[in-house]
């Protein structure tokens, strides 16, 4: 019995030690040491130092070990388990610039050391509309959210990633960036006048679709699109492009319009009046029909003055279209154009900054007369070139309160400025029009904004132009570039 008994302890006490050791060895059990967190050579000092605040807590004890590293993508990857997107990088450049592309191969080119490049990388988060977002190979940033930037991709190596170290990190999980779902794009188009040789070629190639064949995809994707229509829709429209024709518009051009996705018809033009009132009565009604909403004129003076207010995705705009002179007013029941009136516009815009929304400002002003068909003439390009003093007057709404200013009667595109905490576009020129002889008049620019809460983050600035096919297209990046920076070069001195 005493030898039973001696046996057994002797079992009982090997097996205890083969138990322990083991644990000794396998560092588990009483013997296990903590884990311990690890810190790549691709991390940064800055994000080193955030980790630490989560890592290097007293009281925090990992039963296993963490490896943390990260690495730069130029398209957004699809994240494995224990990956988060910690950053997104876009570059931006002077609001001015005609630069609008980098051309990289390796997301380290980015990063090199280049005083001269003419950019600067910046958080998105911390992207401004006085700066200018540049693509990188050919990506928009704000187009696509998934390439046109360096996505900053954050890794944790562990083997009870899920119990341990996910609920660590759900902060840098939660990093909320600008996405297709929250940011409201707005384009602005300038002047449309379907009329006179337009309406000829529509009795050619009968399709509205054909006039916006290079614009339609490219237009209809954002979450609204205006333009400046001048011409009413008439049951006779002339089909001449003699000085002096009315400007009427052929009912078939609302296939255009819709083409193009416009939500937003601008009706503070001096010619919505040329085929009489009844025509812009109508015109009015078959926007209505096609759900275009309109501003800056109405079937009254009431109507016509009343701002358009848009509400999409976290973003209040509010819209205020105005006559300034040219003619094509209405001040009382009869249908026209919404004209300034000074103590309306100041009352009007300091309730929609009250409010909070976000102000834009159109306005019919003065045009610039300058067409010569074989040289490039500058002088429409300056803010000074019409009649008035446009500087002043458009430099007075952003004192008013208006964020952004854009000038919708000019024929031929003008210059832009940062004026005070918003931006001046003093005149877009024509999307659609029969004016193809002169250089001037064929072009154009939309203004693509860009809201993400409540703020302006970007407006890009796209070019467009048209030839006697009346066909409008985007214009090619090399003149872009000369036309953008020519434009920029003429802006007024502060």
């Amino acid at each position: 019995m005493k030898k039973v008994f001696i046996g057994l302890l002797c079992g009982t006490v090997v097996g205890f030690g083969v138990f322990f050791g083991a644990q000794f060895i396998l560092k588990v059990g009483i013997f296990a040491e903590p884990g311990e967190v690890f810190y790549d050579e691709t991390l940064l000092e800055e994000e080193i130092t955030l980790l630490d605040k989560i890592f290097s807590d007293e009281n925090l004890t990992l039963k296993k070990d963490v490896t943390i590293s990260a690495r730069n993508e130029l398209s957004l990857p699809s994240l494995e388990s224990n990956e988060v997107l910690y950053s997104i990088s876009v570059p931006v450049t002077d609001f001015y610039s005609s630069k609008s592309n980098i051309s990289v191969e390796r997301v380290d080119e980015l990063f090199t050391n280049c005083p001269d490049c003419g950019y600067s990388l910046i958080d998105v988060n911390d992207l401004s509309f006085e700066e200018k977002l540049l693509k990188i190979n050919g990506e928009y940033f704000l187009d696509t959210f998934n390439s046109g930037a360096i996505f900053r991709i954050m890794k944790f190596d562990s083997v009870m990633f899920d119990d341990e170290i996910k609920p660590l990190i759900a902060e840098l999980s939660d990093n909320v960036f600008p996405s297709a779902t929250s940011v409201m794009t707005f384009a602005q188009t300038g002047v449309t006048a379907f009329s006179r040789l337009m309406n000829a070629k529509m009795n050619e190639v009968n399709s509205g679709e054909y006039f916006a064949e290079g614009l339609a995809r490219y237009l209809s994707k954002y979450d609204f699109t205006h333009t400046s229509n001048e011409a009413s829709f008439s049951d006779w429209a002339p089909t001449s492009g003699a000085t002096g024709t009315p400007i009427c518009s052929d009912l078939r051009f609302i296939d255009t319009l819709n083409a193009i996705g416009l939500d937003i018809v601008e009706l503070t033009g001096n010619h919505n009046l040329d085929c009489g009132v009844n025509a812009a009565n109508n015109s009015i009604d078959i926007y209505n029909a096609n759900s275009i909403m309109t501003v800056g004129g109405g079937k009254d003076a009431s109507s016509a003055a009343i701002p358009l207010k848009l509400n999409k995705k976290g973003t209040n705009i509010t819209m205020f279209a105005y006559n300034q002179s040219t003619g094509g007013a209405t001040t009382g029941d009869y249908p026209g154009a919404n004209q300034y009136y000074e103590d309306a516009a100041v009352a009007q815009i300091g309730e929609a900054r009250t409010r909070g929304d976000f102000v834009i400002v159109d306005v019919q002003y003065y045009e610039c007369s300058a067409y010569v068909a074989d040289y490039e003439d500058n002088t429409c390009d300056y803010a000074w070139a019409t009649p008035g003093d446009e500087t002043g007057f458009f430099r007075h709404l952003i004192d008013l309160g208006a964020n952004v200013v854009v000038g919708t009667s000019a024929h031929q595109p003008q210059t832009f400025e940062l004026y005070g905490d918003g931006a001046i576009y003093y005149g877009l020129g024509n999307l659609f029009f029969d004016q193809y002889r002169w250089p001037g008049t064929t072009r154009s620019l939309m203004l693509i904004h860009h809201f993400y809460n409540g703020k302006l983050l970007q407006t890009e600035i796209v070019p467009t132009v048209y030839d006697d096919t009346f066909q409008t297209r985007l214009m090619d990046e090399e003149t872009k570039a000369w036309y953008l920076e020519r434009l920029a070069s003429e802006r007024p001195e502060n």
